[in-house]
């Protein structure tokens, strides 16, 4: 029912909401609450969050505002060109290679690069960048993701993960089916066991102790 009142995608500026026509602003609100309090990594701290001008009365955006920036996010208004762009990326088109660059938001409070790939990435592809990565798709077997800071997979995960790669002990790994050939976080290295089952919730990987612990998250 969550996935229903709020969805969430990556943009060429940040994250980018939308609502269920229906839903509440205290149905969006609580939703929105759960997500950020569940600690699944979704929300990277310093990221940018749109959301469309003209869904909340000004002082219910205000109120959103203050949720996001009490867990050190930054949400501001969908421009005209912001909603455009999302309803010409909404438009069916052919695909395209995996090709990914940091993101880039002109602010006068710190906005966090964050590199966001909304496809699947094949065997053979990488990303490689000192930002963290958001992925809304699977990484298949042969691929890899390369990231100074956190990693997070919106689907399964059959490649090779490595976040925190100049050394951030403080990195982690997330995705909806943790399945991974290889995990890697700073410089500890942790492999998969020959067989693994899909899990039916999303998992986390961090370091704890000096070793790297999977365990299981709320989306």
């Amino acid at each position: 029912m969550h996935d229903e009142i709020v969805k969430i995608k990556g943009g060429r500026k940040g994250l980018q909401l939308s609502f269920a026509e229906d839903a509440s602003f205290d149905a969006i609100w609580k939703t929105i609450e759960q997500k950020l309090e569940s600690g699944s990594g979704f929300f990277l701290r310093g990221t940018l969050v749109l959301v469309p001008r003209e869904r909340f009365l000004k002082e219910d955006f205000e109120k959103l505002q203050k949720l996001f920036h009490e867990h050190g996010l930054i949400c501001r208004l969908m421009t005209k060109k912001d909603e455009t762009a999302a309803k010409t990326e909404r438009a069916p088109r052919k695909p395209a290679p995996a090709v990914a660059a940091p993101l880039k938001v002109a602010s006068s409070e710190h906005v966090q690069e964050m590199v966001v790939v909304n496809r699947t990435l094949r065997g053979g592809q990488e990303i490689r960048t000192d930002s963290s990565v958001l992925v809304c798709g699977n990484v298949n077997p042969g691929a890899q993701i390369i990231a100074g800071g956190s990693i997070d997979i919106r689907g399964t995960c059959r490649g090779l993960v490595h976040a925190g790669a100049a050394g951030d002990t403080s990195a982690f790994i997330i995705a909806d089916h943790l399945m991974p050939t290889q995990i890697r976080i700073a410089n500890l290295i942790a492999r998969s066991p020959d067989h693994m089952e899909m899990t039916q919730r999303a998992e986390r990987a961090s370091i704890k102790d000096g070793q790297i612990v999977i365990e299981p998250i709320e989306r």
